[in-house]
């Protein structure tokens, strides 16, 4: 059974991802030239990698995180690249107010917005559930409300630049999976929210298009520090990871799988055998490496 899984898996991975889920092919970098982009979660992993896609094609960019130092270097070396503009604003997305801010400095600096691209994450533990309901609380203000805060705040320019919105998500917003039911739950939240905004906007005939991007395993540092241990698996990586989730949101695609044949796989088997992908799940994981917080 196992030897089947093997290659039954990235075959059916293959063929979902190849009818409906790989990116065109006429994806070309001079379409993000000049382009006014705000990017989340910006000074490591994913949305580090992100900026410096952008800056070498030449986009204005406005990054944002909690640390000012990483930012800093991050600007510095988007400029280097080759950015149009490259700026950014420090703070948490904890703070209520602070979606408002990021959004008001683009508006300020450039007079509109063609790419809001939210990346950011709380941090979560990898564990069972220990119950703290104020933790829960937390993480889905950070990775959930301030995404509608900045997706309210950032729409009429959008709008008045037919934009785009990018959500980084997780397989883990699709498919429940042990050890991580705060984070899930965040995820499972944006799919539902900007899900059903997207049928609003088609219904309004609002041209703003909403790209959800289903991540699996992806080698940033904290993904690797946090679950390293305890998932048996090779982490696909952040760089070229960034580089699809640009090329999605530019081509106004409904969703990207990435790495897409195995999380096109997971999906598609959670739709016609929950069950069984449940135990297939469970048994990645090296459960006596869990320790309960």
């Amino acid at each position: 059974m196992g030897l089947l899984l093997k290659f039954f898996i990235p075959l059916l991975g293959l063929v979902l991802a190849f009818y409906f889920y790989s990116a065109p092919e006429n994806f070309n970098e001079e379409m993000l030239r000049g382009k006014r982009v705000i990017v989340t979660g910006a000074s490591s992993g994913i949305g580090e990698q992100m900026a410096y896609h952008l800056a070498r094609m030449e986009a204005h960019l406005l990054l944002t995180a909690r640390t000012e130092a990483k930012l800093q270097k991050v600007v510095e070396r988007c400029l280097q690249l080759g950015a149009a503009s490259a700026r950014y604003v420090s703070g948490s997305m904890e703070d209520t107010a602070f979606p408002e801010v990021v959004v008001r400095e683009a508006e300020n600096t450039w007079g509109g917005l063609d790419m809001l691209i939210l990346n950011h994450i709380g941090y979560s533990y990898f564990s069972y559930f220990n119950g703290d309901v104020g933790h829960v609380r937390k993480l889905l203000e950070i990775n959930f409300l301030s995404y509608v805060a900045m997706t309210v705040s950032a729409l009429p320019m959008l709008k008045e630049s037919e934009g785009s919105i990018v959500v980084v998500s997780s397989v883990a917003g699709k498919i429940g999976s042990p050890f991580a039911a705060p984070y899930s739950a965040t995820k499972f939240a944006l799919d539902g929210f900007f899900s059903s905004l997207r049928h609003e906007f088609i219904t309004d005939q609002v041209n703003v298009s909403i790209t959800l991007c289903i991540l699996g395993y992806i080698d940033t540092e904290n993904a690797v520090r946090a679950v390293s241990h305890a998932i048996r698996g090779t982490p696909a990586p952040k760089e070229e990871c960034a580089l699809e989730i640009i090329r999605s949101g530019t081509l106004r695609q409904r969703e990207l799988h990435y790495p897409s044949s195995a999380v096109s796989s997971l999906l598609l088997l959670h739709a016609i055998a929950p069950d069984f992908l449940d135990s297939f799940i469970r048994s990645n994981y090296k459960v006596e490496n869990i320790k309960r917080t």
